[in-house]
């Protein structure tokens, strides 16, 4: 089982760098995302074991492709697993999707169909990067733009199925549900009380924009009013959980994420005035 951490935190970028080695902020853990630091020696490295000696840190990847139906590239994992033994991580987190084929990335999440073949590679992969890292992951809910007319399971019935075949925990990214149930046309509450809340132990809060048909899950915004609603309505189903404020563009000064997370703390004691 994956030990439950609670606290609040944000995502680590380039422009606060400087505000986290100089200062003591009030953040009880950071995450970073895996592949920036992937490398040995060198000045992120240098930064990131500095950053870990002041806080706890979460290593967040974009590129395992645990969709991939030609598996996992086991030089990428070996890099991971030299970070993880080097920055003793909170958590190994991931992606719901895939983004390889043949050798070739796409550079983005892509989608999977919800079927019994795709859950068995799915599984199998994701079994394969325990056995590598030597620790299980945490995997993140994805935001959807498209529905496959093969699918023969809902997206949290998938998660469901994944995490108790393989022990995997769940990375709850709140926006996502949000952006996918809004494009898709389901209910998120009835998808946050159908997944398996036991095995959530962190949170993402993000911002999304407004396309011309669609929400794009675009992490350039504050967290909105519909967002905090949902945070507020699965936050007092969890024991302790890592719940953190992610922003990947239009990056702001760090009060302004601050101010956001003091809004979660609020939420999470029981303030649901703060979610207006």
């Amino acid at each position: 089982m994956i030990p439950s951490f609670s606290g609040f935190g944000l995502g680590l970028r380039k422009p606060h760098y400087d505000d986290f080695l100089d200062h003591c902020v009030s953040v009880d853990f950071l995450e970073v995302i895996s592949e920036n630091f992937m490398v040995d020696g060198g000045r992120p490295r240098a930064i990131l074991r500095d950053i870990r000696a002041r806080y706890p840190v979460a290593l967040h990847g974009v590129s395992m492709s645990v969709g991939s139906a030609d598996g996992l590239d086991q030089a990428y994992l070996a890099r991971l697993r030299a970070l993880v033994n080097d920055i003793e991580p909170l958590f190994v987190s991931d992606h719901l999707s895939w983004s390889r084929i043949d050798g070739f990335s796409s550079h983005d999440l892509l989608p999977l169909p919800y079927t019994q073949e795709a859950l068995d590679v799915v599984c199998a992969n994701v079994d394969r990067a325990h056995t590598a890292l030597g620790r299980s992951m945490l995997i993140e809910n994805p935001s959807t733009y498209i529905d496959f007319a093969a699918a023969e399971m809902t997206e949290w019935q998938f998660i469901d199925a994944l995490c108790a075949r393989t022990g995997c925990g769940l990375l709850l990214d709140v926006n996502n549900v949000f952006v996918s149930a809004s494009n898709h046309g389901f209910d998120p509450i009835a998808y946050l009380d159908a997944l398996p809340l036991d095995r959530v132990r962190q949170i993402h809060l993000a911002g999304h924009s407004r396309g011309e048909h669609l929400l794009i899950d675009t992490h350039d915004q504050a967290v909105p009013p519909s967002v905090w609603h949902l945070y507020a309505h699965v936050i007092h189903k969890l024991g302790p959980v890592a719940t953190m404020i992610e922003r990947d563009d239009a990056i702001p000064p760090l009060a302004d994420l601050l101010a956001e997370l003091s809004i979660a703390r609020g939420i999470a004691a029981g303030n649901i005035e703060e979610a207006a």
